[in-house]
């Protein structure tokens, strides 16, 4: 298995005095220790893995740990104990200098509050990570050129921050922090703040730079809809601890708990669920056509709705590997459970 971009291995996060030297040699302590202790926990015992050019959702609600953690990742905010892995490397164990370097060259990061300087440009606002490392002015201004072109905000680059409407300032924070080349994209709800529609288009514009860039994205919601639009897995946080990572359709298929199972309950199970997901046995006579195993149930659905024969379902070698008729897909977009799946 080639190894992840990025990892954590048993991280921990307390708040309070002393909360290294309380974690030391010790097993992982109680909530009843933890409190007599005086200390807060965030982040508890937390191990994950994110591979190269994927996009990697941590959701939860509001409290649950999900942006201590990616704090966490790039140190931001200090662990109190465990490692985190980039590129093979305990970032835990580099030096200060080191740790800069590679968040001002190798890491690009994006949150809620776009956090842009008012007194500067588009241009100056997003070429000012490159001033920071010490560019020459006409390549950082050419680079910060780019970005902007590739966010959209061509012919932009004169107005300032207030002149923006609020999915404008996003793009030139989001231009900003690819400036870098970043190889591990950090973004905290970056959308959430926004109207629904802007935020949908921001959605759009974010698959579509990433199909263009192929980073390595770990990207922070509350929002469920939004996860399974951009996520390749998702790991879901209660508490402080990682309760599952999983795809959409695994999290729902198979919880790892009532709390996985209530949080994903409401999900759009028509445009989670695959078509290899729902099928029964391959058909024994005729079937009016053919799905791709991976095609989701909202692409078919019309289609073997209205067929009186079922509908074989096949791999990638062309094979029927199942079939698919009316009762599994109208179990689906009835929300039922389908094929067995637990609700």
């Amino acid at each position: 298995m080639a190894e992840p971009k990025i990892a954590c291995r048993g991280l921990w996060k307390l708040f309070g005095p002393g909360a290294e030297a309380f974690l030391a040699g010790r097993a992982a302590p109680s909530p009843d220790e933890l409190a007599a202790a005086g200390l807060t926990p965030a982040v508890i015992d937390a191990s994950l893995d994110v591979a190269r050019g994927e996009i990697f959702v941590i959701m939860g609600l509001s409290g649950s740990g999900k942006s201590t953690l990616v704090r966490c990742l790039s140190r931001l905010v200090e662990p109190s104990a465990g490692e985190i892995r980039f590129e093979g490397r305990d970032l835990r164990l580099v030096s200060d200098r080191e740790l800069i370097a590679i968040r001002r060259r190798q890491m690009g990061m994006v949150f809620q509050n776009f956090a842009l300087l008012p007194h500067l440009s588009v241009l100056g606002n997003v070429a000012f990570p490159l001033e920071i490392q010490g560019m020459a002015r006409g390549a950082r201004e050419a680079r910060a050129r780019e970005m902007i072109e590739l966010v959209g905000l061509k012919g932009r680059e004169d107005r300032f921050p207030r002149e923006l409407s609020g999915g404008q300032q996003q793009r030139v924070g989001i231009a900003r922090s690819l400036a870098v080349g970043p190889e591990v994209w950090f973004l905290d709800e970056p959308f959430s703040a926004l109207d629904p529609l802007i935020r949908r288009e921001m959605q759009n514009e974010f698959l579509r730079l990433q199909a263009a860039l192929h980073k390595t994205i770990v990207f922070i919601t509350h929002d469920f809809d939004e996860a399974i639009r951009l996520a390749d897995r998702i790991a879901i946080m209660r508490d402080g601890r990682i309760v599952q990572v999983g795809t959409a359709e695994e999290l729902i298929l198979a919880p790892a708990d009532p709390y996985v199972a209530a949080f994903t309950g409401d999900a759009p199970r028509a445009r989670i669920l695959s078509a290899r997901a729902i099928m029964g046995p391959p058909a024994t006579g005729p079937v009016a056509g053919r799905v791709a195993a991976g095609a989701r149930v909202a692409e078919f659905a019309a289609e073997v709705e209205a067929a009186a024969l079922p509908f074989a379902v096949v791999g990638e070698d062309g094979g029927a590997i199942g079939s698919v008729g009316r009762a599994e897909v109208m179990a689906v977009l009835l929300d039922r459970a389908a094929s067995g799946a637990p609700r």
